[in-house]
């Protein structure tokens, strides 16, 4: 365990100091993924840490609704409805099509639906 005043220099010249591998700290650092990777997982679980987003594609499993719809599935109200929606849009989570002055919504690939349920099968703590 390292004390909360080493530097990350001091943790690499300790692992290279105690390693019996060649490089410890290049194998480590192959392990680090990829900024872009990261920055997509951050936007889409940034997306899903909301109930109303949750509830929204929850409501999207049985096919598109349209924003009218999800008003009143979501009982929010229109300015609160389009922002989760827009959220949900730029992380690519939905996609839409316009038929006259309506904007319908629907899931964008089924991955989205094996996020919520593995998040459904987490089994968090009761305390």
């Amino acid at each position: 365990m390292t004390s909360s005043n080493e530097t990350a220099a001091d943790v690499r010249r300790t692992l290279e100091r105690l390693s019996d591998d060649c490089d410890p700290v290049a194998e480590l650092e192959e392990r680090r993924p990829a900024d872009e990777t990261v920055a997509t997982q951050e936007t889409v679980f940034g997306a899903l840490a909301n109930d109303h987003r949750i509830r929204a594609l929850e409501a999207l499993r049985d096919g598109e609704l349209c924003a009218c719809e999800l008003q009143v599935v979501l009982d929010a109200p229109q300015s609160t409805v389009a922002t989760h929606l827009r959220t949900l849009r730029e992380a690519g989570l939905v996609k839409t099509r316009k038929k006259g002055k309506w904007t319908y919504y629907r899931i964008a690939d089924t991955a989205v639906f094996e996020l919520l349920d593995v998040a459904a099968a987490v089994e968090t703590p009761t305390e």
